[in-house]
C-alpha cells in the first residue's frame, strides 16, 4: 500500500469546490486540510455519508455536515422534501459526487461503491481505519460547517 499524495488531496478539494458551486452557483470556503495521524480522529458532524473504494484503491471517502446545512442546499436545489431520509439521501449523493469527480483524477481503476449514510444527533469523531495518514478537509459554506475525509490508499500492484 502506498499513501497519496498532497496533488492527489488536491483533487478532492477541487472536488468539494466544484460540487458547491455548481449546486449552489455560490463557492465553499475550504478552511484548511490537514493530515491526521494513526489514531487520531476527526470531527464529523450529524449527517454522514461515505463511500468505499476499490479497485487500484482502499478506503474511504466520507462527507460530513449538519442538517441545517443539507436543508439549506436542498432550498437551493428548489428540492421542498426535507425529511430525515430525504436529508440522508442528500448527503449520500454529495459524497458520491465528491468522489465520482476526485475520480476523473485517479483513473478508472478507482472502482466507487453506492454511499452508504448515517444520522447521529449531535458532532462525533469518526476514526480513520485505512490509511496511517487520513486527510480532513474543513468546508465552509454560508454559516455552515462540514468536513470532507479521504482514508484512502492506492493498493500496490
Amino acid at each position: 500500500m502506498s499513501d497519496i499524495d498532497e496533488k492527489d488531496i488536491h483533487s478532492f478539494v477541487d472536488a468539494v469546490s466544484a460540487y458547491f458551486y455548481q449546486t449552489t452557483g455560490e463557492k465553499a470556503e475550504i478552511r484548511s486540510a490537514y493530515l491526521v495521524e494513526s489514531g487520531v480522529s476527526a470531527t464529523t458532524f450529524e449527517l454522514i455519508g461515505h463511500i468505499s473504494l476499490s479497485g487500484s484503491f482502499s478506503g474511504r471517502v466520507y462527507f460530513s455536515a449538519s442538517r441545517g446545512m443539507v436543508r439549506h442546499l436542498l432550498l437551493m436545489m428548489k428540492e421542498l422534501n426535507h425529511t430525515e431520509e430525504h436529508l440522508l439521501d442528500t448527503v449520500g449523493e454529495v459524497a458520491n459526487t465528491i468522489a465520482g469527480n476526485a475520480r476523473q483524477h485517479f483513473g478508472d481503476t478507482m472502482e466507487i461503491s453506492v454511499p452508504v449514510v448515517t444520522a447521529t444527533t449531535h458532532e462525533n469523531w469518526l476514526n480513520t481505519v485505512v490509511s496511517p495518514r487520513s486527510y480532513v478537509i474543513l468546508i465552509k459554506w454560508k454559516q455552515y460547517k462540514a468536513s470532507v475525509v479521504v482514508d484512502i490508499q492506492r493498493i500496490a500492484k
